[in-house]
């Protein structure tokens, strides 16, 4: 029960706020491109007893995970937790999600009464294996994807252990990238307990105790009046992982989503057993998935915190994969968890039909390229190139944006051509790719590349090719991605949706997005709107026709009577 509604007002923004400060000051001091523009990080602030409170508005499919990360932290040192002291973790079984995501956690104390918690977390370029980027599909033990870091103390109550941070950044191909971006979590880290301090200051600690239970108390309160409003019972479905990078089948992710006055339940029996390559996930990053494909579906003024997390109940079968168990490889687990959230909204779509999407493309498609400079050192360049969400039930899809549980960014083409080593010949949209409907799915996003350097190695997370993203309502799928050596050149060769392959100087790539699904009968859509398209030059003459009976002449003008004739309102 909120006992004074203007202080909490205050002290939910306050923390929200802090939290956006602690995300902000990542943002404006990381030295790599990952970090610094495509924006892979996330940020929160927890309680005394590891509670989320407060989560930046970054990576939905991070904060979720971070309950896992405290309890790991909790087991590691207990008791014995030091104002000063600085704690990482990267090891997926003792917290982590996969090992490039680093999660920094710092105590913060007043006086000596701990008030909480400061928590960053950092996808690096590269923690090492032998792929660069570290995030190959093909990995096949966690051994052979980079340095592993248990719950450990970075920071000894204020003292650096300089030989432990060596340790690290020796296994790994940038070090000083590496220790720059650490060393903005350590700075964001600084600014959230600072933050906390001056909140404690202005409010007592045992007022700031019961600001935080009010704040969870609210969300819980929040979603459960918003789970009240849908009709209560079971419902399923399942999406697929084109295969595992390695020759598998089709990768099943079922989910039956139970809502009751108890809450909701996610239970995921069914899924694909642990694969051999490294796509499986953690169970905390099957539960950040589940967390966030709800989220986007409801309101956004529920605060998102461990209050958020209470009404929900999960069954994840263990030795899936979507709860791979040691020394399973889990780099590329990132799609799965894109892949949960398209399988949650899926089986949530008729509970919700005027707030769920159709399918977008799949996730951002990771492309990590490696070159080893004259000298001996490694450079790795990352473009996690976005495309399209899928037709809403009341517009378009939109076009060149993450998908729903990320915030990442289309890297900006000077970052990739700074370094001297490749050229984007080309990049925009491609017309006919998003799925016809009364809403159009957002279309594909394509991107061209030359290499420069004498040799890289190229590394492509990607997937959709085989399912489709899925159209709604009697919306169309959308298209399928494409990685293609020598574009519309006479050596022309369409690689697998996750390659690991060899360029050399002047070979030249192209990376193509999914396109999003679609939303509602195509021949339902306004001729008008089809017309905009194609003076857009999103939709062409030959697919107006085609896919939404609207016959648009070389002058740009609705031909009337043809349209009437294919949408069969003339006989």
């Amino acid at each position: 029960m909120i006992r004074d509604a203007v202080t909490f007002e205050v002290f939910r923004n306050a923390v929200t706020g802090l939290a956006d400060e602690m995300a902000i000051t990542i943002l404006r001091t990381a030295h790599s491109q990952l970090v610094a523009s495509s924006m892979d990080f996330s940020a929160a602030l927890c309680d005394a007893q590891g509670r989320v409170i407060a989560q930046a508005n970054t990576l939905p499919l991070h904060l979720g995970s971070i309950p896992g990360a405290m309890e790991a932290i909790f087991d590691a040192f207990g008791g014995a937790i030091r104002p000063g002291d600085l704690y990482l973790l990267n090891d997926p079984s003792l917290g982590g999600m996969h090992l490039p995501d680093i999660f920094a956690v710092a105590p913060v104390f007043a006086g000596e009464v701990l008030l909480g918690f400061s928590v960053t977390v950092v996808n690096h370029t590269d923690v090492g294996g032998w792929a660069a980027g570290s995030m190959a599909v093909q990995s096949t033990s966690i051994f052979a994807e980079g340095v592993q870091i248990p719950p450990s103390r970075l920071i000894d109550a204020g003292v650096l252990n300089e030989t432990f941070l060596q340790l690290i950044l020796r296994n790994v191909r940038e070090p000083e990238l590496l220790r720059g971006d650490l060393e903005s979590q350590l700075a964001a880290c600084h600014t959230g307990a600072e933050g906390l301090r001056a909140l404690a200051a202005r409010h007592g600690t045992e007022r700031l105790v019961s600001l935080i239970d009010e704040l969870l108390d609210y969300s819980e309160t929040l979603l459960r009046a918003a789970l009240a409003e849908a009709v209560p019972g079971t419902y399923e479905f399942t999406d697929h992982i084109d295969d595992d990078g390695l020759g598998s089948d089709p990768i099943p992710i079922r989910v039956v989503a139970t809502l009751s006055e108890a809450g909701i339940e996610l239970d995921f029996t069914g899924s694909a057993p642990q694969v051999n390559s490294a796509l499986n996930a953690t169970e905390s990053f099957t539960r950040s998935a589940g967390y966030a494909a709800l989220q986007g579906v409801l309101s956004s003024d529920i605060p998102a915190n461990s209050g958020f997390y209470r009404p929900f109940t999960f069954v994840i079968p263990e030795a899936s994969i979507l709860n791979g168990q040691r020394p399973a490889a889990r780099a590329a687990r990132g799609l799965v968890g894109f892949r949960i959230v398209d399988a949650v909204l899926g089986a949530l779509a008729p509970v919700f039909p005027t707030r769920v999407p159709a399918a977008g493309d799949g996730g951002p498609n990771g492309i990590a390229i490696g070159i080893v400079e004259a000298d001996g050192d490694s450079t790795v360049l990352w473009d996690p190139l976005a495309g399209a969400w899928g037709a809403r039930p009341d517009r378009d899809g939109v076009d060149g944006i993450s998908a729903l549980g990320s915030n990442l960014t289309n890297t900006p083409i000077e970052e990739l051509e700074r370094s001297g080593h490749l050229r984007i010949d080309g990049y925009g949209y491609l017309p006919d790719s998003g799925g016809a409907g009364r809403w159009r799915g957002g279309l594909a996003t394509f991107r061209d590349m030359t290499l420069l350097a004498p040799e890289a190695t190229v590394q492509i997370r990607s997937d959709r090719r085989m399912f489709l993203p899925y159209g709604l309502a009697g919306g169309a799928p959308g298209t399928p991605s494409l990685n293609i050596l020598d574009p519309d050149g006479p050596d022309e060769r369409v690689l697998a949706s996750k390659p690991h392959f060899v360029m050399t100087a002047e070979d030249r790539h192209r990376h193509v997005t999914a396109g999003g699904g679609g939303h509602g009968p195509a021949f339902e859509r306004a001729p008008e709107r089809v017309l905009e398209d194609v003076l857009d030059g999103k939709v062409t003459h030959a697919g107006a026709a085609r896919d939404y009976g609207v016959v648009v002449s070389q002058d740009g003008v609705i031909d009337a009577s043809a349209t009437a004739r294919l949408r069969g309102r003339v006989r």
